[in-house]
Order: C-alpha cells, then structure tokens, then sequence
C-alpha cells in the first residue's frame, strides 16, 4: 500500500469512528475530503480496519470498549429473540471496531423469505424493508429497524438480512486473514464472557 493509499484509510477510519459510514462510502468520503481525483486507488477494507483499530486505540481508547460491549449486549438479546432463523453476528460489533455509532448486522436463515417480516409484524415492530447482497451474493430482504441499547445514549440501526438456509454453507469459514467473520449467539456469549466489564 503506498503513502496516498494509507492518507486515504486513515481519512476513512475518521469516518468511520466518527460519522458511522461503512467502510465503502467512507473510503469516498475520504477521497472527497483529501480533494483526490475520484479514480485514485483506494485501499483494500483490511487497510481500512487497521486503520479504524489504531484510530480507537488512539483517541477512544475509554469509551470504545463501553460501547462495544452495549452493541454486543444488544445483538445478543435479538439474536436470542430470533433463535428460530440461527442468526449469526458479523460487522464491526464482531469484529470488535463497533462504536456506538455503528449499525448491527444479524445475517439470518430461512427459505421462506417472509417469515422474518411476519415475525416482526406479529411483534408490531416497526420496519423498513429493503434488499442488498446476502452472504452468496445474491439480493436478498434485508429488514431494518431502530432500537437502542442500554448503555447508549443513541438509537441504533439493526439490520436483519434474511438469507436462505442453504447459505449457512460456509458463512462461518475463516476470512483471507484466518478470521470467522461472523459468529452465532454461543461464540457472541462467549466474547461477552471473557472480556472484562469496564463498570
């Protein structure tokens, strides 16, 4: 990666902590900001999250972990509620680079693609509907709501991609740098568990 690349991730990481732009709109932003041209190279999201990583050990070192913890409580507790569809965590609250400005992200299973939606209505919570990439690249529903977490002063974006069931095939397979990029209710428990509470 050359030193225009690193300006760049560095100027994405800012975004990111600050604003809570996932890494593409924040890797343009950045662009924008350092006044590049808009076909300059931009880094890779590995750069980006070392880059995002240093940015909290730098200047959120005593609030990122509070508020990564709250993110986590809360994904638990909708992981818990949607047993049924074997919801798996991933994003920057798995990852551990969440603030509380970061959105959460539950990739869940069903091949009935209505069932999550009817779940909520049951439930009379409100959402908005909307599709993106599921974990096999096709458009799947993605069904979005607003909840806060105890802990947080802020309302939190929750973001539930429905996926079919036959995508749990490798959806926990290690990432390029040896990593699971997502984790279920146990392993999320698990993380709670053996990290230390700052209260």
């Amino acid at each position: 990666m050359n030193s225009i690349q690193s300006e760049i991730a560095a100027a994405a990481a800012v975004c990111v902590v600050e604003e809570g732009l996932e890494y593409g709109p924040a890797k343009r932003r950045a662009l924008k900001n350092l006044r590049l041209p808009p076909r300059t190279a931009l880094p890779d999201n590995v750069a980006v999250e070392h880059a995002v990583r240093e940015h909290i050990a730098l200047f959120c070192a005593d609030t990122q972990p509070g508020e990564l913890r709250a993110l986590r409580e809360l994904a638990l507790v909708w992981m818990e509620r949607l047993a049924d569809f074997e919801p798996l965590l991933g994003g920057a609250v798995w990852q551990g680079t969440a603030t509380r400005l970061s959105d959460v992200y539950l990739q869940l299973f069903s091949d009935d693609p209505k069932a999550v939606e009817w779940w909520l209505i049951n439930r009379q919570q409100p959402y908005e509907a909307a599709q993106a990439k599921g974990l096999q690249g096709h458009a799947v529903d993605v069904l979005s709501l607003q909840t806060r977490p105890e802990g947080l002063q802020n309302w939190v974006g929750l973001h539930l991609l429905v996926n079919p069931t036959q995508a749990q095939r490798g959806a926990l397979l290690p990432d390029a740098q040896g990593r699971r990029p997502r984790g279920g209710a146990a392993a999320l428990r698990n993380l709670l568990e053996t990290t230390p509470s700052l209260s």
